[in-house]
């Protein structure tokens, strides 16, 4: 097997070899490899301890009890966050009991690379590179690669005392799945389904990093099912489960799924990567079942669900310890996306619009607007859409507050000879409430026209 390795990861192997001790690419990369594809991630075993490891190379560090050292890029490479690259060196390990199903509760070190592997979560995991002479030797006991040929996520071992060693492992077995378009292995899949309750005993930190992986993917609306129909969903986003069964199809409605179908379907449609955007397009109607409400005639209505719905996102967000910045946009993209899509309303209420939604969420509000009409089964474009946007763009063009005019504190004192103070702002809010009224323009020649007829503005 001939592998183009980037250079430091070649100096890492050499090094090893040198100093006469094993060395191994595992992980992900070497499954990559197998794919076909170019590896994102470089990791590797070795029988070297880490005060070994740590001696060979000057900038490693090691900090902690796993026995993983990380050495990084010399020439400052960055990785596909945009952080400095380190590579991950784990000596030969032995994991003994997880009483609390997320830690070893006892860690020996491995004597040889099969004591490494057999402790691995998937046999596509679980595979060695070796390098020789000729080229590098594959170590797969585990028959990882003939999986990787099915597309086939299959625990190693039994299923069962694998999900009990770490339950992440379940949500990271339907993650992949979703990221390579695997299937998962009857017996993984059922060992899944035995031990749904064990997620219990994962940190909210964990559980959230493995969904907003899973929502970041192009076919997240089939991983989603996978967690649902596991019983995962149940667990971790149980809010969801209720719109499932609450009828939206009646007289005057558009509506022919139900809200819970309704809602995967719109995360089918949408095209986006952005996990926060495709969380809230599938809570985006989470509050339906909470308010709906049959009328006389038969029509179904949904009045204010948007406000629960955004209440039920915060609790989310508050659950799974989003970011506040994360959080925020999660409940606002919730919170306004029932807005009037109509190209006869008033700058005043477009710009209210705005104001509510944040200028930096108004394409991803559109984009869950385009996903929420897919889903409930409308066309592709719109023309009142369409128009809407347009209108959208021209209302942007004026100012939003007060610091969008072309003038600021300095114009006013330079050009009225005061010292700062509060009438300053006063002068600036009243030239921003006439530009805002189309009664001047935001153009600098003329603001500054205006400011040195001040005396004439009434406070």
């Amino acid at each position: 097997m001939k592998i183009n390795l980037p250079p430091f990861v070649e100096k890492i192997l050499e090094t090893f070899e040198e100093n006469n001790y094993q060395i191994y690419i595992v992980g992900g990369g070497v499954r990559d490899i197998l794919m076909g594809k170019e590896p994102v991630d470089w990791d590797f075993t070795t029988n070297a301890k880490p005060e070994v490891i740590t001696s060979l190379f000057k900038e490693a560090f090691y900090d902690n009890k796993f026995g993983t050292v990380g050495i990084p890029d010399p020439k400052e490479k960055k990785d596909r966050y945009g952080k400095p690259l380190v590579y991950e060196v784990t000596t030969f390990r032995k994991e003994i009991g997880y009483s609390d199903a997320r830690h070893p509760d006892k860690i020996v070190w491995g004597k040889t690379i099969e004591d490494d592997l057999i402790r691995r979560d998937f046999t596509m995991n679980a595979i060695a590179l070796k390098k020789e002479k000729d080229g590098f030797k594959m170590i797969d006991p585990h028959h990882g690669q003939a999986d990787i040929k099915k597309k086939l996520i299959r625990a190693v071992g039994k299923a069962k005392e694998r999900f009990q060693e770490d339950a992440l492992r379940m949500m990271r077995a339907i993650r992949l799945a979703t990221q390579l378009g695997f299937n998962i292995e009857e017996k993984t899949f059922q060992a899944i389904k035995e031990n749904v309750n064990l997620i219990e005993k994962v940190s909210s930190e964990r559980v959230r990093d493995e969904l907003l992986k899973l929502f970041s993917y192009e076919h997240n609306a089939d991983g989603y099912m996978l967690l649902r129909n596991s019983g995962l969903v149940e667990k971790i986003l149980p809010e969801t489960e209720k719109g499932f069964g609450v009828d939206q199809k009646s007289p005057k409605r558009h509506h022919i799924w139900d809200v819970g179908t309704h809602s995967v379907k719109s995360l089918q449609a949408s095209k986006s990567t952005d996990p926060i955007l495709n969380l809230a397009i599938l809570l985006h109607d989470v509050g339906k079942p909470w308010a709906a409400k049959k009328q006389k005639d038969g029509t179904i209505t949904f009045y204010n669900h948007e406000v629960i719905s955004a209440t039920i996102a915060q609790s989310v967000a508050k659950r799974l310890k989003l970011s506040n910045k994360d959080s925020k946009r999660l409940i606002t993209l919730v919170r306004w996306h029932q807005f009037t899509c109509n190209e006869n309303q008033t700058d005043k209420a477009i710009r209210r619009f705005i104001k509510n939604v944040g200028q930096e969420n108004l394409e991803d509000m559109l984009t869950l607007r385009r996903a929420d009409r897919l889903g409930g089964g409308a066309r592709e474009t719109s023309w009142r859409l369409e128009k809407f946007k347009k209108k959208i763009k021209e209302v942007q063009k004026q100012p939003f507050k007060v610091t969008d005019l072309k003038v600021n504190g300095k114009d006013v004192m330079k050009v009225l000879k005061i010292k700062p103070g509060p009438m300053i702002g006063k002068i600036l809010n009243n030239l921003f409430e006439e530009v805002v009224n189309k009664k001047i323009e935001n153009k600098r020649e003329v603001l500054l026209k205006r400011i040195k007829g001040v005396k004439k503005i009434k406070f």
